[in-house]
């Protein structure tokens, strides 16, 4: 069993950045590849980035490749998103994800996640 608690988010203008933090709990952290999504109301969750168990493999969405980076560390049982160059359309709850102890991968589909933290808020303001 794994929980996830998410921090970091808040209010920012446009073109700012801003740092989450997802800390997990529980002995098998290091086992487990880690994802972020967000949703906007009404929609459906979209897929941001994702990190493999030893951090051999990142991937990411389009719309934020080149402007936000993944990283994790196992030490801290913490997994991070880096966010930069930060747009209105960014603006959304973010979640963090950890599958349950599959092989060194990255996952783009929110089915292949087993644990969710409750989200935190990020707000860009143009």
């Amino acid at each position: 069993q794994v929980q996830l608690v998410e921090s970091g988010g808040g209010l920012v203008q446009a073109g700012g950045s801003l740092r989450l933090s997802c800390a997990a709990s529980g002995r098998t952290f290091s086992s487990n590849n880690m994802g972020w999504f967000r949703q906007d109301p009404g929609k459906e969750r979209e897929f941001v980035a994702a990190i493999s168990r030893a951090s051999l493999r990142t991937a990411y969405a389009d719309s934020v490749r080149g402007r936000f980076t993944i990283a994790r560390d196992n030490a801290k049982n913490t997994v991070y998103l880096q966010m930069d160059s930060l747009k209105p359309e960014d603006t959304a709850v973010y979640y963090c994800a950890a599958d349950d102890n599959g092989p060194h991968q990255v996952h783009d589909n929110p089915d292949e996640y087993a644990y969710w933290g409750q989200g935190t808020q990020v707000t860009v303001s143009s």
